[in-house]
């Protein structure tokens, strides 16, 4: 399949404070350099990583260096990264809103861009005029914007206010109407930015389902930039981890994912080299794939959990000893606790259990464990506290009713019977 998008050596550097070099005689040398010389940029040999957290040490900083990668026709990519690695400036690059410092972008066909609330809108014309003017400016002819007006009306939801000048708009109407031209004005390479979450969560759904029918349904190109990776993993195919404005990781989608919530690092387990204590949880850690040991499920796969525990010689386990496992969220609040009486069961110094969380129970959200050893209402002989963080994440499948609404903790089937009369 052919590339849709080549990011060739694509930098972009800004000098901090200031829209030129402060300097009438270094303005004229980068002119006489790079117009009449045809020379590079004489002040590109400088810069800073933007490392938005740390103090600059130079003037210049590079928003982008060295971005080589390519989308094939029919891809959908998320750009993933922390707020400042670059992800806006790559969009705003391949989008003509501003242009790239050093290197090229070779795109195949029309792209339709959402970067911001209100981008490509006049706010003094109304939603009418305004879809009219992108599809235009889009290359359209009006037998083509006619054809598809109803159609942008309608998935907006502001059929209402569509003669209103759109400068009266709310952010979330605004951004509806935004998307709907974007998507319908038949692009052949799709630009999405963070807006869609300024959307209710109804708007959000309807959108990431429009653009897997775009990719899918039309074989046409998506690039997606959001923070949430629910989103991210139920729509993209390939993700693009940048990280200082550098490219630090592509392949599919969910490894970027993984470095996004820093789950590279292993932190789903826990590790107790030794302890003083007469029994002790020594080691936890999940059990599966690369991504599960890393603490990342899929709405429909359980969570399994091995846990190691170690005794003292000279211990003797109380028959009413119990090894308890408790769900936490993410705010300390206790879901729910599973339980394991040991006596019968550790005979030597060390034991190990393997336990097994049901599968499309847990809401997709980010979660914890909290992990003790006691004898109820006497003694907690070990406890160890927000280990293994793990993130279950919205998979796509039919059975789950999640859309993004908060509805509590759990996926529950509930029967329900009604008398009609």
């Amino acid at each position: 399949m052919s590339a849709a998008i080549r990011f060739e050596n694509i930098s972009k550097q800004y000098r901090l404070g200031l829209v030129s070099t402060r300097t009438l005689s270094h303005d004229l040398n980068r002119w006489w350099q790079m117009n009449i010389r045809g020379k590079q940029d004489p002040y590109l040999t400088v810069g800073s990583v933007n490392d938005r957290a740390a103090k600059a040490d130079s003037e210049y900083v590079w928003a982008l260096r060295d971005i080589n990668f390519e989308v094939e026709q029919g891809d959908v990519v998320g750009i993933i990264g922390k707020n400042g690695a670059g992800k806006s400036t790559l969009l705003k690059i391949l989008s003509k809103v501003t242009a790239p410092t050093t290197g090229c972008i070779k795109a195949r066909g029309r792209i339709a861009s959402l970067l911001e609330v209100g981008t490509g809108f006049h706010p003094e014309m109304t939603g009418r005029e305004n879809i009219y003017m992108n599809g235009a400016i889009m290359g359209m002819t009006k037998a083509d914007i006619n054809r598809k007006f109803d159609e942008i009306v309608d998935f907006s939801g502001v059929e209402r206010y569509i003669d209103t000048p759109v400068k009266r708009y709310s952010s979330g109407m605004t951004v509806r109407l935004g998307f709907a031209v974007a998507a319908f004005l038949e692009p052949e390479i799709l630009v999405v930015d963070e807006v869609l979450a300024v959307g209710d969560a109804e708007f959000q759904k309807k959108a990431i389902g429009k653009m897997q029918d775009i990719s899918h349904g039309d074989g046409r190109t998506v690039l997606f930039v959001s923070h949430n990776m629910d989103a991210m993993l139920n729509l993209c195919h390939k993700g693009i981890f940048l990280e200082n404005g550098q490219i630090k990781h592509v392949s599919n989608i969910q490894d970027p994912v993984n470095y996004y919530l820093g789950l590279e690092r292993i932190e789903g387990s826990y590790h107790c080299k030794e302890s003083s204590k007469p029994i002790y949880i020594s080691d936890v850690e999940f059990i599966g794939t690369k991504e599960n040991r890393s603490g990342l499920f899929s709405f429909d796969k359980s969570i399994r959990l091995k846990i190691t525990i170690k005794r003292r010689e000279i211990f003797n386990i109380d028959k009413n000893c119990i090894l308890g496992v408790a769900l936490l969220s993410q705010n300390g609040t206790k879901l729910f606790t599973v339980e394991k009486i040991l006596h019968e069961y550790i005979d030597g110094m060390q034991h190990v259990f393997n336990v097994t969380f049901p599968n499309k129970l847990i809401s997709p959200g980010k979660y914890k464990f909290l992990i003790a050893i006691h004898i109820p209402n006497i003694q907690v002989l070990d406890t160890v506290q927000d280990i293994c963080n793990c993130t279950i994440f919205d998979s796509g499948t039919e059975y789950l009713k999640y859309n993004g609404v908060n509805n509590g903790y759990f996926i529950v089937e509930a029967k329900w019977e009604t008398d009609v009369k």
